[in-house]
């Protein structure tokens, strides 16, 4: 999708170097990719607050380190 959006310089500047990607579009995909990603992990973090889960925080990192 072609779309003219006007981003701020520092800005843009700041995502290219801590993105690493060489193009603008390159920095703004992998910077709403990550946004999404952050929004997702939040989402879940608010579930599992609320949901009766059936394993202890030990036992996640118990599986988490056997992978």
């Amino acid at each position: 999708m072609r779309t003219l959006i006007e981003i701020d310089e520092n800005l843009m500047k700041e995502v290219l170097k801590i993105s690493k990607e060489k193009t603008k579009k390159g920095a703004i995909t992998k910077a709403m990719e990550e946004y999404i990603k952050m929004k997702r992990r939040e989402e879940l973090k608010n579930m599992i607050g609320s949901y009766d889960f059936p394993l202890t925080l030990k036992e996640l990192e118990k599986i988490r380190n056997n992978e």
